[in-house]
């Protein structure tokens, strides 16, 4: 017996695993995203995301339920199963908190931008989309734009370099005015790869900007945050103070390049890398 097709979440699913908070209307505005997870190296996707709802201020919008879209107990060994489950935390045979995927939308209305901090789905990619194809309708969102971020051969001493994938040709010339490289990748893809790849039939541009940072350090990478934090509101034309931010980067930067001073290979291969990223950026510059 022939299989049959497998039918598209409909319009009422959608909406009904959105919350909204607040129902602005605004005018062809961007929505930027940022996904824990696959695209996440350094926190830079939900660290710049972070701050710029931090720094504007923005206001809680609207919400996706996560019930049907993430798996939890995952079997296998620990170190596979506790890439799935929620972290807990326990004081003194109390349970103090309980991380449960959230995925969160917000609105900062002068700069006509909506914000969204979330997980990547496990399951059902399409009905996800058009969860939020669904909150962009509403709301007046014509832009979509990922941060994302991966570990290369960028040393921590030296900007993350940007690199761009559109839905669209007539996107890329648009973008390079901004110092970013056109994307060459084949591989696993992710969620927000999906989401370009639909983007256009729901009337909508989109573009992925990943920055490429140190793949040699681990945990949170402030100063790759500052930077592209920097680079995004430049492309939003958003007017932020970071100064906090740079004194979070200086500081970082600071500390590692301490401890790798102490460390002969580690300072000798950060050398390297140096001098690879400053030829890179001479043979670029000769170039244009």
């Amino acid at each position: 017996m022939p299989r049959m097709p497998r039918s598209a979440p409909g319009p009422d699913e959608a909406a009904s695993l959105l919350r909204f908070h607040d129902r602005p209307r605004l005018q062809e505005a961007t929505l930027v995203l940022a996904f824990t997870g696959w695209m996440d190296g350094g926190d830079v996707s939900t660290g710049t995301v972070r701050r710029l709802v931090e720094l504007t201020e923005a206001t809680p919008l609207a919400e996706i339920d996560s019930e049907p879209f993430y798996i939890l107990n995952f079997p296998g060994t620990m170190e596979i199963a506790a890439l799935f489950r929620p972290h807990i935390e326990i004081e003194e045979g109390l349970v103090k908190n309980l991380d449960m995927p959230e995925n969160n939308f917000f609105c900062h209305r002068a700069a006509n931008l909506v914000l969204f901090l979330g997980k990547e789905p496990n399951l059902r990619w399409r009905t996800f989309s058009q969860c939020i194809f669904r909150l962009a309708e509403e709301v007046g969102v014509a832009r979509i734009l990922f941060v994302g971020s991966f570990g290369g051969a960028v040393p921590h001493t030296r900007e993350p370099r940007l690199y761009v994938t559109c839905s669209e040709q007539r996107l890329l010339p648009e973008m390079q005015q901004y110092g970013v490289r056109r994307s060459g990748y084949e591989g696993p893809g992710s969620f927000t790869s999906y989401l370009m790849t639909q983007s256009p039939s729901s009337g909508l541009e989109m573009t992925s900007l990943v920055a490429e940072i140190p793949g040699y350090l681990q945990g949170t990478n402030p100063a790759s945050i500052e930077a592209v934090t920097r680079r995004l509101a430049k492309i939003l034309k958003l007017p932020l103070d970071l100064d906090s931010l740079r004194t979070a980067s200086t500081e970082w930067e600071l500390q590692v390049s301490s401890a790798i001073d102490e460390d002969e290979d580690m300072a000798e291969r950060v050398r390297r890398l140096e001098a690879d990223y400053d030829d890179d950026l001479l043979q670029r510059t000769e170039g244009m």
